[in-house]
């Protein structure tokens, strides 16, 4: 595996001066030599020119967040990450890799959930290279390797959980966003780690039932939160009667047999549980 080295390249403004000066230095002694008919020297010093000449093409530029992957006929040198105007060897080739945090969202994926369910889900990958020797040759392509290993880690983190949950401490897809975050944003490093890419955060950015069970999933997840309320109605009714028959014996307020507990108890939670309002009737006679 080839990892990257940092190397440290020549300012380019200080070769610079050196190049202009030596340049034009041989182009005068060519001027003399020429003019002196030394056709011998002329040559050497037309030679030394040309290969001045050839450093020219060893300037290049680095902006910042940016580093330039160096190679020398195939071999890898090393990786300018310094901004500004540098210099190297003319033969290296320069390749440009973006160290900037970058952003990817994938398309909206069908899969089938934990439970067999068929959802849509869809999620945003924040990530930056970190090793650019390892982006450049260790992957072909290291943005269309990090768009596809992204959906795929996406799908096989759907399949890992259910959309809902189902049981108390279940972890699901709509309930633990942040659990589901993290599981996604390991499972994307896993296969990432390989290209020098480093994941700073994932997060799912759609999230739903396929539209085939849609309607249907609707209606079970209003059915749910119909019966959670009704058994918190419920509860919160009996603890009242319970009070209720509780302050009275205390009280000593009036004495109840158990056929009028009973009938109590069942008034009560009619009037507590009822989706209507009671209508009172007033009793003008003997409750016996």
């Amino acid at each position: 595996m080839i990892q990257e080295n940092t190397k440290k390249a020549i300012n380019g403004f200080l070769m610079l001066g050196v190049l202009f000066i030596v340049q034009g230095l041989l182009v005068v002694i060519a001027i003399k030599a020429l003019m002196s008919m030394a056709f011998v020297k002329f040559f050497i010093v037309l030679v030394l020119n040309l290969l001045v000449f050839i450093n020219w093409f060893g300037f290049f530029m680095v902006q910042p967040k940016v580093g330039k992957v160096l190679q020398l006929f195939g071999n890898y040198v090393g990786t300018v990450r310094d901004a500004g105007l540098c210099w190297a060897n003319p033969f290296y080739s320069k390749k440009r890799v973006s160290l900037r945090v970058r952003n990817f969202e994938s398309s909206k994926l069908k899969v089938n959930d934990n439970s067999g369910s068929p959802i849509e889900i869809a999620a945003v990958i924040v990530w930056e290279v970190i090793d650019t020797a390892e982006a450049i040759f260790e992957v072909d392509d290291y943005e269309d390797f990090v768009n596809i290993q992204s959906e795929a880690a996406l799908r096989n983190m759907a399949t890992s959980y259910s959309y809902d949950q189902h049981n108390e401490g279940d972890i699901s897809l709509r309930s633990h966003p942040q659990k589901i975050s993290e599981s996604l944003k390991t499972e994307v490093q896993d296969r990432l780690q390989k290209a020098g890419v480093n994941v700073i955060e994932a997060r799912i950015s759609h999230l739903a039932y396929a539209p085939e069970i849609a309607s249907s999933m609707l209606k079970r997840q209003q059915a749910s939160a119909i019966i959670a309320a009704r058994s918190k109605i419920v509860e919160g009714a009996v603890s009242m009667v319970e009070l209720a028959l509780e302050q009275l014996a205390k009280r000593e307020i009036v004495e109840l047999d158990e056929e009028r507990k009973a009938a109590m108890v069942s008034n009560l939670l009619v009037v507590l549980c009822s989706d209507e309002n009671a209508q009172p009737i007033v009793n003008a006679g003997s409750i016996y």
